[in-house]
């Protein structure tokens, strides 16, 4: 088994559902962090799912984001499955940043 670490970064310019990390074939991706950033001054809310198939799952819906406030989703590791994938949506465009931290395991 090889680890690898990687992170995964957004800065949403749209309110499209955009994908933020896709578990590759033969992996198992442990989410340590999700960090959400406001950068505009303005409060606004972001969506996180993750999709299994043709499932889509919600892990955060509309979740508020303060003016100028970084927020952490995560209080505890996801795990994503290989071929699963995180999108994450933006209330209102060119606002919201994301950092995921993933420990990778092939």
């Amino acid at each position: 088994m090889a680890n690898t670490y990687v992170n995964a970064k957004l800065d949403l310019s749209s309110t499209s559902v955009t994908t933020l990390y896709t578990c590759a074939a033969l992996t198992t991706a442990i989410v340590k962090s999700i960090l959400v950033s406001e950068d505009s001054g303005n409060a606004d809310t972001i969506t996180l799912t993750i999709t299994s198939g043709d499932d889509v799952f919600s892990l955060f819906k509309t979740k508020a984001v303060s003016a100028n406030n970084t927020v952490e989703l995560l209080t505890a590791p996801l795990i994503v499955q290989a071929s699963e994938i995180l999108k994450v949506t933006a209330g209102t465009a060119n606002r919201i940043h994301v950092v995921a931290s993933i420990l990778e395991v092939t």
